[in-house]
């Protein structure tokens, strides 16, 4: 296994090449001037051609692209051209948020998503798989920035249980974190709940159907042992798949709830960065989004050993 790791590894490094070449590109081809957004509207056109040579944007691109590149290889993304900042610097300082309310966001997901497929599995074809695919179809249909407001009005404005906006770090005490996280949280875990339970639920469909499942109902095990020891485990590989894949929907997701809610996170910074024409912290954030991405694919494809002893790297 350890072989196989080291080996898909060094399969990334031609993988983040090939993001940072298009990445640099389409931001190169992107209309927009940094310059003359940073120059602000009352500057004139020799004001902006300085801040345009003091800046580097009229180097060729390929000196710009290797500029770009020789400072990721020491670990430098670059300088924020809006507010002069090491670009690292103002990922780590967003880099809390937006982790806490992807790991929520999936553990709410997979929290609802896999007991719904395997009971809509196991009462396949009544009115309880009716009703869970059906959740699972308006949950996937439904844009994560309409639940978002749907749940502000009914636990935040009509209830009055939960904060409307904003984020509280950890360190200044679990119970104000988890409050202002959950409804974010919850808003984008149930939107991706929806694609797990679908596969969770045809997965179990086609264990549920296999001879070994039917001795253990013939020996007269109870449905909780027969789906959670016998059926669960063995259909696991499909439904972790599929939660590696919503890792790519949270980052989505990510963008549009940190904004809804008002979170300082790195999705708000890609925003506020696209609106500034903040070329370096638009390259940084989705270098490391693609290099987060790759990573949990590879725990994803390790994890796979452990389900099905039948699988060997």
């Amino acid at each position: 296994m350890l072989a196989y790791a080291i080996r898909r590894l060094l399969a990334t490094i031609p993988v983040m090449v090939i993001v940072a070449i298009i990445v640099f590109s389409l931001l190169y081809l992107t209309p927009g001037d940094p310059a003359a957004v940073l120059a602000g509207e009352q500057a004139t056109a020799d004001d902006i051609a300085r801040l345009r040579l003091a800046l580097g944007l009229d180097d060729p691109f390929l000196v710009r692209f290797g500029h770009w590149v020789a400072g990721v290889l020491r670990g430098d993304l670059g300088t924020s051209v809006f507010s002069n900042r090491p670009v690292l610097d103002l990922i780590v300082q967003r880099l809390e948020p937006t982790v806490a309310l992807t790991a929520a966001s999936l553990f709410i997901a997979v929290l609802i998503a896999v007991p719904l497929g395997v009971v809509a599995a196991w009462q396949s074809g009544r009115i309880i798989d009716r009703l869970a695919m059906g959740f699972a179809v308006l949950g996937f249909s439904m844009p994560v920035f309409v639940l978002s407001y749907l749940l502000i009005m009914l636990l935040s404005v009509e209830w009055n249980v939960l904060p409307v906006q904003g984020y509280v770090p950890i360190a200044y005490g679990f119970w104000p974190w988890a409050t202002h996280l959950l409804l974010p949280a919850l808003s984008l875990g149930i939107v991706n709940a929806a694609l797990i339970a679908r596969i969770t639920r045809a997965s179990m469909l086609e264990i549920l159907g296999q001879d070994y499942i039917r001795t253990a109902r013939a020996k007269g095990l109870s449905a909780p042992a027969i789906l959670i020891r016998h059926a669960l485990k063995n259909a696991a590989v499909p439904i972790i798949t599929v939660i590696g894949i919503s890792f790519a929907l949270l980052i989505s997701g990510v963008v549009v709830t940190e904004t809804v809610f008002n979170i300082p996170g790195m999705g708000r910074l890609v925003v506020d960065a696209i609106l500034r024409r903040d070329y370096p912290v638009i390259q940084g954030i989705i270098l490391i989004f693609s290099m987060a991405y790759v990573l949990i694919n590879l725990l994803v494809d390790l994890s796979y050993g452990l389900f099905d002893p039948r699988i060997r790297y």
